[in-house]
């Protein structure tokens, strides 16, 4: 899904100028192409709008004199006190070429094996792919109702639908259900030295800290 932001083009960087653009409700920004690399803002509202409706790596249409690219948005500096976005990069792509970009793997579903007693663990929780900027998804969903304790979920059991195509070692475990914590060790231990219980009090904290 494609969305119309609207750029302005701003003059070379100047602090001061900077601090004015973001005070008037604008980020500042820079679009990157071929042979370009213009500064630019958008307005902070606009954006943060687009975002939510294309996506982290969705293709945005950029209004910007006149004419319009089609961009994605290659990275965000964020205010770490305000947690606002104070800088943009959109790099211009073609739509027949492949991009590389990562995303979000997502779990659906509630695994077997946790109905179990087994506890769901996810490894991996965001994969590089390469694809057409038309076929990147926004989130990877990896269903794992089927898991059963002590089984995995690995990057080569993701169903691309030939879409896209996983730029990492694909046996790497995604998610997998372990089984449950047995406590007899605990239990074992405490009767060793049933008469000393300042012992215990001391293997107590230890396994609270563990």
């Amino acid at each position: 899904m494609s969305a119309v932001l609207e750029a302005t083009e701003r003059v070379k960087d100047k602090h001061s100028t900077l601090t004015k653009i973001r005070q008037a409700g604008n980020i500042p920004a820079v679009l990157n192409g071929p042979n370009q690399s213009k500064p630019i803002y958008v307005n902070s509202a606009d954006f943060l709008k687009t975002i939510r409706t294309t996506g982290r790596n969705g293709i945005i249409k950029l209004a910007l004199d006149n004419n319009e690219h089609s961009v994605m948005l290659h990275e965000i500096q964020t205010d770490p006190i305000k947690s606002e976005i104070i800088h943009a990069d959109f790099q211009i792509v073609n739509m027949s070429s492949e991009v590389t970009v990562d995303v979000t793997i997502n779990l659906v579903g509630e695994a077997a094996g946790v109905k179990d007693g087994g506890v769901l663990q996810q490894s991996i929780h965001q994969i590089s792919i390469s694809a057409l900027p038309s076929e990147i998804p926004q989130v990877i969903d990896v269903d794992v109702s089927q898991l059963q304790v002590g089984e995995t979920i690995k990057l080569e059991d993701i169903d691309t639908k030939g879409k896209y195509t996983i730029n990492q070692d694909t046996s790497q475990v995604v998610a997998s259900v372990l089984a449950p914590r047995q406590e007899e060790e605990i239990s074992t231990g405490e009767e060793q030295e049933p008469g000393e219980p300042e012992n215990l009090e001391g293997r107590e904290t230890n396994e609270s800290a563990e």
